[in-house]
């Protein structure tokens, strides 16, 4: 089953909490799919009057504050072992080159890697654990983890939520059309029907004639 056609089934409530706690728990460093949860939800806002397009953007929002304030805690606590325990339970996403590559970021461009990190798949899950591994000062790291996180969560549910209200709306419209096209093309078939019927009939009336 589609994730959007899953959360049709739960309560405005669990959709909420779901956006949270998967956007939440992927910023803490957990490779999740919180971007593919938060697009579904914000689209599924965007067909479904009872979901608020303002309460699933704030509800991504405060799990990407949290949850990336959480794994820079736990980074910060946990230091380079840490690290290699994320390697060994998730090797595709913690492989010795992501971390490198996700450590070079963060050196060549400091706070900038944590707020633009929340655009990044693979930084958006290393960003909190890993600025915290890298003793960035916290006065430094939450500035840019709540800006990214309210431009990211705020920006992708606006645009999808809009994208989606249009699209409905074409479709609505095509479907005028697509229904107009239809009758207009059935009578065209049904005339031209009738005048090769009018003509054979008036050929064979001429053939018949002493």
């Amino acid at each position: 089953m589609h994730v959007q056609e899953w959360l049709v089934t739960v309560p405005p409530f669990a959709v909420y909490l779901l956006v949270t706690l998967v956007v939440g728990v992927e910023s803490v460093g957990v490779p999740l799919p919180g971007e593919i949860i938060l697009v579904s939800s914000a689209l599924l806002a965007s067909q479904h009057a009872g979901i608020s397009p303002v309460v699933v953007g704030m509800c991504a929002t405060a799990g990407a504050v949290v949850g990336d304030s959480l794994g820079y805690a736990i980074g910060r606590k946990g230091g380079t072992p840490l690290l290699n325990g994320l390697t060994r339970r998730f090797p595709r996403h913690f492989s010795a080159d992501n971390i490198a590559a996700a450590t070079r970021a963060f050196q060549r461009w400091g706070v900038w890697a944590v707020f633009l990190g929340r655009f990044v798949a693979l930084l958006r899950i290393f960003a909190g654990p890993l600025a915290g591994v890298l003793r960035m000062p916290y006065v430094t790291f939450f500035p840019a983890n709540l800006m990214g996180g309210i431009l990211w969560a705020g920006g992708t549910t606006a645009a999808v939520y809009y994208l989606g209200v249009l699209a409905e709306d074409w479709l609505r419209r095509f479907s005028w059309i697509g229904l107009a096209l239809a009758v207009v093309i059935g009578l065209a078939i049904i005339l031209t029907f009738s005048r090769r019927r009018g003509t054979r009939r008036a050929r064979c009336g001429r053939g018949t004639t002493p």
